[in-house]
């Protein structure tokens, strides 16, 4: 199994207070945990009930996105729950990077069971209020949210 990773966008530290780490998913499956102690990286069906709870998938996703940080036209964002969600874009399984400004990728703990090189993750956008819940490879690197457990 590959080791888990982290990089931050373009490899500039000025991402990292505001945006975070990227991490493949291989950092979220560590024995060792990605998250604090009393946290946990959200399951799938975690990030399911979030989302249903705000509304559902075509709602959802304007609620949980910050009304400033991302790229014109931030549809439907009003952060009314809380979550914060800025644009950190992604690392591609080829080492570039893209998205940023108009993606937030946040990885779930659970693998896609059609296709195990692939595992979920919950998807916010510039352009609608959506969220999505996507897969990704596994190698990619994308935002992670910690839980309470």
């Amino acid at each position: 199994q590959p080791l888990g990773a982290r990089t931050v966008y373009l490899n500039d530290v000025d991402f990292l207070f505001t945006y975070g780490y990227l991490y493949n998913w291989f950092a979220v499956n560590e024995p060792k945990g990605l998250c604090p102690t009393g946290w946990h990286v959200p399951t799938n069906a975690e990030w399911t009930t979030l989302i249903d709870h705000l509304g559902g998938i075509s709602v959802a996703g304007g609620r949980m996105k910050a009304t400033t940080l991302w790229n014109a036209p931030n549809t439907g964002a009003t952060n009314d729950s809380g979550f914060f969600g800025f644009p950190g874009g992604i690392r591609n399984v080829n080492g570039s990077f893209n998205d940023f400004g108009n993606f937030a990728f946040f990885w779930s703990a659970s693998v896609y069971e059609s296709n195990p090189s692939n595992a979920w993750s919950s998807r916010l956008n510039t352009f609608g209020g959506d969220a999505g819940i996507v897969t990704n490879s596994k190698i990619m690197g994308a935002s992670v949210r910690c839980l309470r457990d």
